[in-house]
C-alpha cells in the first residue's frame, strides 16, 4: 500500500497528484460509505458518511504526501497545525482566538450596518441547541476546510506555481468549490467574488501567523458559526432588504455575496496588508512559512 501510495504521489507532470487527489478521495469515501447502508446507515447520509471518512483518508494520507511531495520531516508543521520548533512559537489558542476574534468584529460591522439601515431587527436569543451546532460548526469546518486549502492545497500550488500564483489559484478553487449556481448570474458573481477575496484573506492571515494555520481556522469557522447563530437566532433580516445588499440566497444569504460584505472584507483586506508587512517573514508564502 506504502508503494502504491508512493508511486502515485511520484506520476508526472508534478500536478497530476494534486489534481487527482481530491476526487480519488472523495470516491473512496462513498465506495467505503455505501456498504454501510447494509449495516443500517440511512440513504441520505451516504453522502456526508462518505465526506467524513474521505477526510479521514486525507488526514492519514498527509504525512506521506508531505514526506515525498514536499521533503517535510514534520508534516504538521508544514501544514500549519503546529510548529518546528519551540522558539518563539506561537500559542495555537491564542491564534484560534484572535481568528475568532476577527470574525466576530467582521460579523458585528456587517451586523450594525444592517441595523442602523434599517434592514434588519435584533431578536438576541439563545437556544443551546443552535449555539452547540454553531461551536461544531466552528471547529469542524473551520478545522477540515482550512487544512485543505489553506494548508494542503495552498503549500502544493506554492511549489508548483510559486506563492503569488498559488495563493490566487487557491483562492479562485475555493471560491468555485463553494459558491451556488442557482442564484442567477448578480448573486453567483458578487458571491464568486466575495469567496475568492476571503480565500485571499485567509492566505494572508496565514502569513500574518508566520504560517500558523490556527488563525485561519477561527476566522473561517467564525464566520460559519457566527452567521449561523445570527440568522438563526440573533437577527431578523426584512424580507424587503434587495439581495445585491446582504448578499443572495433569500431567506439564508449569504453576506459574502452583497455590497455590505464586501465592503468589510475589503476593509479587512486592507487592514491585514498592514499586518502582513509588519511580520517578521512578510509575503512568503506558505511554502517558506511552514
Amino acid at each position: 500500500m506504502k508503494q502504491l501510495l508512493d508511486r502515485f504521489l511520484l506520476l508526472q507532470p508534478v500536478w497530476l497528484p494534486t489534481l487527482l487527489f481530491i476526487p480519488l478521495l472523495y470516491a473512496l469515501g462513498w465506495i467505503t460509505a455505501v456498504p454501510l447502508t447494509l449495516l443500517g446507515l440511512p440513504a441520505h447520509q451516504v453522502s456526508l458518511t462518505g465526506t467524513v471518512l474521505s477526510f479521514v483518508l486525507f488526514l492519514l494520507v498527509m504525512p506521506r504526501w508531505a514526506a515525498v511531495r514536499w521533503s517535510a520531516s514534520q508534516p504538521w508543521a508544514a501544514l500549519g497545525i503546529s510548529k518546528k520548533d519551540s522558539v518563539n512559537r506561537p500559542i495555537h489558542a491564542a491564534g484560534l482566538l484572535r481568528g475568532l476574534f476577527i470574525a466576530a468584529g467582521l460579523l458585528t460591522l456587517i451586523t450594525s450596518i444592517v441595523l442602523i439601515g434599517g434592514w434588519g431587527r435584533w431578536l438576541g436569543h439563545i437556544d443551546g441547541i443552535h449555539v452547540l451546532n454553531a461551536v461544531l460548526l466552528c471547529l469542524g469546518v473551520g478545522f477540515a476546510e482550512e487544512l485543505i486549502f489553506r494548508g494542503w492545497l495552498w503549500t502544493e500550488l506554492n511549489r508548483i506555481i510559486g506563492s503569488r500564483g498559488g495563493a490566487v489559484a487557491q483562492a479562485v478553487i475555493f471560491s468555485l468549490v463553494h459558491t451556488r449556481f442557482n442564484l442567477g448570474l448578480a448573486g453567483m458573481g458578487g458571491l464568486l467574488v466575495g469567496l475568492f477575496m476571503l480565500g485571499i484573506i485567509l492566505a494572508r492571515q496565514r502569513q500574518a501567523d508566520q504560517g500558523s494555520l490556527w488563525g485561519c481556522i477561527g476566522l473561517h469557522g467564525g464566520l460559519v458559526a457566527g452567521w449561523f447563530l445570527l440568522l438563526n437566532d440573533w437577527l431578523q433580516l426584512s424580507p424587503q432588504t434587495p439581495s445585491w445588499l446582504v448578499g443572495p440566497g433569500g431567506n439564508a444569504p449569504n453576506p459574502l455575496g452583497g455590497v455590505i460584505g464586501l465592503t468589510c472584507l475589503l476593509t479587512l483586506f486592507l487592514i491585514q496588508r498592514t499586518a502582513v508587512a509588519k511580520a517578521d517573514r512578510p509575503a512568503t508564502g506558505a511554502r517558506n512559512a511552514s
